[in-house]
């Protein structure tokens, strides 16, 4: 199989510690350019990960030729203007998580990218999981019957000076976690959502640092999640917590997102209970080998436009309801 060249815009800290890590496991992807705003930032990405070219804008990598496909981790606000740039160069595009700040913006960049004839896909390394693949495969084999109510959360520290604690670049406990806990209910319930109530805590640069939200589906099932940004700061803290309800039986996993190596949850039905334990490769890996196969004319994004559409509209309804 031939090598996907890739150009990486932005030195964001998910691109240094996750994804590049997982493009150099990746037989099928190239490290060809990198491109910051600090040119010197750049030029040690290119040394510390093999890069071939670094480049001082953005600009300059969406000019390159060479550059087949474009994985962008800048801060939320700037992923619409720089996704759609990337898509009318002709570059397949994979964008950070949320894609957009709303369904509305989604649906631009995805009819750009069908405009142009490159694939976009929204960057949940998570749903390319084999954990995923199997709690979906028992959720919907029946095991525990029809699923009525699915319980999630998220939370977290760090965020003292951080891009994520600012309204204006679209931060915030919803847009960074919520979406993990809004795509992992969607991936678990066949259905619409209906209605929303959710309540949020803001802090003083106007994003909120906690949200609260219950979910009615038009076929019965509810759903409520919880995310914050607010644990201790006194040792390392997070919280991921799942459980799925269904009318013969429940299943419990705290395994965290974008967990890595071994892990297990538990399926109790009548009267017995059945740990799986799935063994987790780099979730970034999975992502880019994917995206790779996409360009390369194999397969097609596993995060679909519809997925990631319908996302974007469960978490405009959360975030109309809290007032963000």
């Amino acid at each position: 199989m031939a090598n996907i060249k890739w150009g990486v815009i932005g030195t964001a800290n998910i691109a240094r510690g996750c994804t590049i890590p997982g493009m150099q496991l990746t037989n099928n992807c190239e490290l060809y350019a990198i491109a910051g705003r600090d040119k010197e930032k750049a030029e040690a990405f290119m040394a510390k990960f093999g890069f071939q070219k670094a480049y001082g804008s953005y600009e300059e990598l969406l000019a390159d030729p060479e550059v087949q496909a474009v994985y962008i981790p800048l801060p939320n606000h700037l992923h619409r203007e720089w996704v759609i740039k990337s898509l009318k160069a002709g570059k397949h595009v994979l964008c950070e998580k949320p894609l957009a700040l709303n369904e509305e913006q989604e649906k631009e960049m995805f009819n750009t990218a069908a405009e142009n004839g490159v694939y976009l896909m929204e960057a949940f390394a998570y749903l390319h999981s084999p954990y995923v693949e199997s709690l979906k495969k028992d959720v919907f084999s029946g095991i525990i019957g029809d699923v009525d109510y699915i319980e999630t959360a998220f939370l977290t520290q760090g965020y003292e000076d951080d891009i994520r604690i600012y309204k204006e670049m679209g931060g915030g406990a919803m847009y960074d976690l919520g979406c993990y806990c809004t795509s992992m209910i969607l991936s678990l319930i066949d259905s619409q959502p209906e209605s929303v109530k959710a309540v949020a805590e803001y802090n003083e640069h106007g994003a909120d640092v906690a949200t609260s939200a219950i979910i009615r589906f038009a076929n019965g099932a509810r759903a409520s999640f919880n995310v914050g940004m607010i644990l201790g700061k006194e040792k390392p803290a997070r919280i991921d917590r799942l459980y799925i309800h269904g009318t013969n039986g429940h299943i419990i996993s705290d395994v965290e997102y974008n967990q890595q190596g071994d892990v297990s949850y538990k399926i109790f039905t009548q009267g017995k209970i059945v740990e799986r334990k799935v063994a987790i490769p780099q979730n970034y890996y999975l992502e880019i080998r994917q995206m790779c196969n996409c360009v390369a004319g194999e397969d097609v994004p596993l995060i679909s436009p519809d997925f990631s559409i319908a996302n974007s509209n469960l978490m405009d309804m959360v975030l109309k309801e809290i007032g963000y």
